[in-house]
């Protein structure tokens, strides 16, 4: 995962230098976190149901729209004190805000157990693929032997099926 490179102080920007501006600011905020909440919810489906391929193709799109609510929201930071005299309603941002952070709880926890089933799907594999390989018999106290794990060859994956 790629993370943007982040500053350590965004000064403020004249667009929310005004009282005329600052519902722009706010607007232009909410509306990244709408895309942003779409763009989360469809990957979340689509996980889901698992469709894969289809999701990971909303990477771009998902990392663009993260970049910009992080911009956004460092402007807000930036302008904070401007803002809260000029915005009459802040209630509706912070109530799109905490929507926003509900959907992503959600996803992550969806990415959460695909993560895992796959995790638990290789490791499977590898166990069946070692036990094929490893020669059935009795070692020499009467036991049954098992495959060696530290010998065991490495499992390739193909990601262009």
């Amino acid at each position: 995962m790629q993370h943007a490179p982040q500053s350590a102080r965004v000064e403020p920007t004249p667009a929310a230098q005004s009282k005329a501006d600052a519902p722009t600011t706010t607007a232009g905020l909410a509306e990244v976190m709408e895309g942003l909440q779409s763009v989360v919810e469809e990957e979340t489906a689509l996980v889901r149901a698992g469709r894969l391929c289809e999701a990971s193709r909303l990477a771009s799109k998902k990392t663009e729209l993260s970049g910009r609510y992080f911009k956004a929201v460092e402007e807000l930071k930036a302008n904070s004190k401007r803002l809260a005299r000029n915005v009459p309603d802040q209630g509706v941002l912070a109530d799109r805000h905490e929507r926003l952070q509900a959907v992503l709880k959600s996803n992550l926890m969806v990415l959460a157990t695909a993560h895992a089933v796959s995790e638990g799907i290789l490791r499977r594999l590898s166990g069946d693929l070692a036990r094929k390989t490893y020669p059935q018999g009795y070692g020499a106290s009467g036991r049954t032997t098992g495959p060696d794990t530290r010998r065991a060859a490495p499992l390739a994956l193909s990601r262009t099926l």
